[in-house]
């Protein structure tokens, strides 16, 4: 364990200790009501990750306005009459000993599910989003300023919920990566062109966050350092903001405020390094058929369902191939070596002793864990007890996330299961009620079981 004991050194933030360097990145699931408002079985699903021995996790994408929506079913931190349910989830997470950080989100272009209470999203251009055809309005310097307030009124709702802090969410296509994108910002006013400019919209959500929420409270960033735009769309003009333009903006950042970065890529999502690994084709069109949206079903048909999906496979596979596993680390690099706040670093970790050499040669000062703690969630209780690596690894079949349109999160890779039963009785345990103590005899209730 010597070589590894850095992993559970606590991480000391400005306003923020947690008591190791793994943290349960975003893990989303479809399990919340349609309006936004929050479940049992959310409160559940994060209570889950609590419990497998991450000093910290970032919840699931949680939207600041309704008009910033990306999907039914996940809950909203829009009103404040949503505290009382976030205040609940975040009691229960810290009976875990793992802190809580709220993530903030607006989606603009970026949707996955067409038709969530209005036709367009607000964006900086008025062009579709890329990858869904999803159509949108440039906003105008009104809206930027509400979709501003939205952020900073979040955040203080998170705040008075008892979170440990908030994470805004500036990467893979959001709306700030819509701002901050020189391939994506089209605009000619204040809020596009120049690196500065560009940067106009996010500095003005963290100085609103802080004024909302005070200086002695964690405010970090996530972003995709390097957007990498020709790797899906090789007609572009341009890959897109590079580690260095980001670099600079994550400067700014940190003059305004931001306490840590958490390091992503790709200037939408999905994205071949995000997740990095394998292009699970025929799930991606066996789910297209249950949410095709957006404006280029022909397109998506032509490419998933023809014999061109083989060259589509490749296609997507070919950035990542053989470095899935800490496929950030580079940039991550880069960016430590320019601020001087803590930086966390999202792709794919599993491995003890990859993790622990990054955080000892300064590359990171944590790891983002996702699918390979969807694969094995007690992976940090792994590497506690000496393991390098798990038994069973993630695969990077990237099932998981392909589900996610339709399904609970899970690892829906059949290859790591003795048998499908098994794999779908773990993705569905988390519907399962509770067991139950008859009042009369304290004899235990028969547990459900999946079906």
């Amino acid at each position: 364990m010597a070589a590894t004991d850095v992993i559970f050194d606590p991480l000391e933030f400005r306003n923020l200790t947690v008591p190791n360097r793994l943290v349960a990145s975003s893990i989303g699931s479809r399990i919340d009501f349609y309006d936004g408002t929050g479940t049992e079985i959310r409160i559940r699903w994060d209570v889950k990750w609590a419990q497998t021995g991450v000093g910290a996790m970032i919840s699931t994408h949680s939207p600041v306005d309704l008009r910033g929506n990306l999907s039914p079913h996940f809950a909203h931190i829009d009103r404040d009459d949503r505290i009382p349910f976030w205040r609940e989830l975040i009691r229960r997470v810290h009976e875990n000993d793992c802190k809580y950080i709220l993530q903030l989100v607006f989606g603009g272009r970026h949707r996955e599910v067409a038709g969530i209470h209005y036709d367009k999203g607000l964006s900086s251009t008025d062009k579709p989003d890329w990858f869904r055809g999803f159509l949108c309005t440039r906003m105008t310097t009104e809206q930027i300023k509400g979709v501003v307030n939205a952020f900073g009124q979040a955040a203080r709702r998170a705040r008075e919920a008892g979170a440990d802090g908030i994470e805004l969410h500036g990467a893979n296509g959001f709306v700030i990566t819509q701002f901050l994108s020189k391939e994506i910002n089209d605009r000619k006013d204040e809020y596009g062109g120049s690196l500065e400019n560009r940067a106009r919209f996010p500095l003005e959500v963290v100085r609103e966050v802080r004024r909302q929420v005070g200086d002695d409270f964690h405010v970090q960033f996530k972003i995709s350092l390097a957007e990498h735009v020709r790797e899906v769309y090789p007609w572009r003009r341009s890959d897109g903001n590079k580690v260095e333009d980001s670099v600079q903006i994550c400067k700014l950042l940190e003059d305004a405020g931001v306490d840590a970065f958490h390091i992503s890529a790709g200037a939408n999502y999905p994205h071949p390094r995000n997740p990095a690994g394998k292009f699970p084709i025929n799930d991606v069109a066996r789910i297209f058929d249950q949410v095709s949206s957006g404006r280029h079903p022909w397109r998506d048909f032509v490419l998933l369902k023809s014999p061109v999906k083989h060259l589509v496979r490749h296609w997507w596979e070919r950035p990542s191939h053989g470095r899935e596993e800490g496929i950030n680390l580079a940039d991550s690099d880069a960016l430590k070596k320019a601020v001087s706040v803590p930086v966390i670093c999202g792709g794919g970790f599993q491995t003890a002793s990859l993790i622990a050499d990054a955080i000892e040669r300064g590359a990171c000062d944590a790891v983002a864990l996702a699918r390979p703690l969807i694969a094995n969630p007690d992976l940090p209780k792994m590497f506690a007890a000496g393991l390098d690596r798990p038994p069973k690894p993630c695969t990077y079949a990237n099932k998981c996330l392909i589900n996610l349109a339709m399904h609970p999160v899970g690892c829906y890779d059949e290859s790591r299961f003795d048998s499908r039963e098994e794999m779908m009785g773990e993705a569905m345990a988390i519907f399962e009620p509770p067991a139950m103590v008859a009042a009369e005899d304290a004899r235990p209730a028969p547990t459900a079981t999946s079906g």
